[in-house]
């Protein structure tokens, strides 16, 4: 192959320390980077890890733009080191896709309480310490299960499904069924001040600036949810999937099964166009006001997730934003990894106007 000589593109995940960059065919991003090099691009692959932070932050500093694959915590590690290389590249005129301020304003389970009165909202609410929690959860469970969601986190890590099973005065006395969203996870019983104990991790989380986000639970869970991925403001496709954390478990299971695999589709598939429209029409650019992010500064990737709520009054589907999702959005369609490549080729090219 003919050495490129277009924009030099970087493609980063967390990788574990001191294993090497698996071959390109070995390469879950693999796609990624062919595209890339289909429109010219020079790519550089990245596997970050704390030890080797000072070689990625020299190489970052080369490139003209770098997309990230890495979420908020794996194994106990957090991104704290990761961003201040993204902040410091993006200061110094790299395109960041996402940027770890954009990361924060929309990307994190507070979104759902800051967009609760658009369209997609739900009656959600934070709750900074275990004391907002004894005080305001008896009354909102008196009116149905809720949904409790840390701050950061993936894969149903910190997301629990909250339900009245007695009610008394004192939350001691106030017995409660829990779930945890994480796969193989099963139902508890226990008092509503001893679970609230258990997420004290939750409030110490990101320098003791954690919380715990309070949703209510969408009864139509098991009718499945609705991924659309999106390249910066426009739809690049979907996914849908049988979910399975916190749906009703089959008779006589005692933990949640794993779910069925998720289906992808490209940005036309007709079941999808009415969540299409409102998404590109008014959704991502309320999103935008309401999280203040600039058009030239959404994702090269991201998604939001959605459940449907209650039929309105001409028997049509609502939907409810369940979590947005920016850190390390994958799998996903092969329809969107064109359109993640132009809309970064067309960030870089735009770099004037940053």
């Amino acid at each position: 192959m003919a050495a490129q000589t277009g924009p030099a593109i970087g493609i980063l995940w967390r990788g574990r320390p001191g294993e090497p960059v698996p071959p390109r065919p070995e390469n879950r991003l693999r796609d990624i980077f062919d595209e890339f090099e289909k429109h010219g691009a020079r790519t550089e692959a990245l596997a970050f890890s704390e030890e080797v932070s000072g070689d990625i932050r020299a190489r970052i500093a080369g490139l003209d733009a770098v997309l990230v694959w890495v979420d908020p915590i794996v194994a106990g590690r957090d991104r704290a080191a990761l961003d201040a290389i993204l902040r410091e590249a993006a200061a110094g005129a790299v395109v960041v896709s996402a940027h770890p301020d954009v990361i924060l304003r929309m990307g994190t389970k507070d979104v759902l309480v800051r967009t609760k009165e658009m369209e997609w909202g739900s009656d959600s609410y934070l709750l900074r310490s275990q004391r907002e929690c004894l005080e305001a959860l008896p009354t909102r469970l008196r009116g149905g299960p809720r949904v409790l969601k840390q701050l950061r986190g993936s894969s149903g890590d910190g997301v629990w499904k909250v339900e009245l099973e007695h009610d008394a005065e004192r939350p001691e006395e106030i017995g409660v069924i829990v779930r945890h969203a994480l796969r193989g996870s099963g139902v508890e019983h226990s008092s509503l001040a001893h679970f609230v104990a258990g997420c004290a991790s939750y409030f110490a989380a990101f320098n003791g600036v954690g919380c715990l986000i309070d949703q209510p639970y969408q009864a139509r869970i098991g009718e499945g949810m609705t991924r659309a991925y999106m390249s910066g403001d426009r739809v690049a496709g979907f996914g849908h999937q049988m979910v399975t954390a916190l749906a009703p478990m089959p008779e006589g299971t005692m933990v949640t099964p794993a779910p069925p695999p998720r289906y992808y589709f490209g940005p036309d598939e007709p079941a999808f166009q009415r969540l299409r429209g409102k998404l590109e029409s008014a959704w991502i650019a309320e999103l935008q006001r309401v999280c203040g992010v600039e058009t030239d500064k959404l994702p090269s990737i991201w998604d939001a997730d959605f459940l449907l709520g209650p039929k309105n009054s001409a028997g049509a589907d609502s939907f409810v934003l369940c979590e947005i999702n920016v850190s390390g959005v994958f799998p996903i369609p092969d329809e969107s990894v064109p359109s993640l490549v132009r809309w970064t080729l067309d960030r870089v090219s735009g770099l004037g106007d940053h």
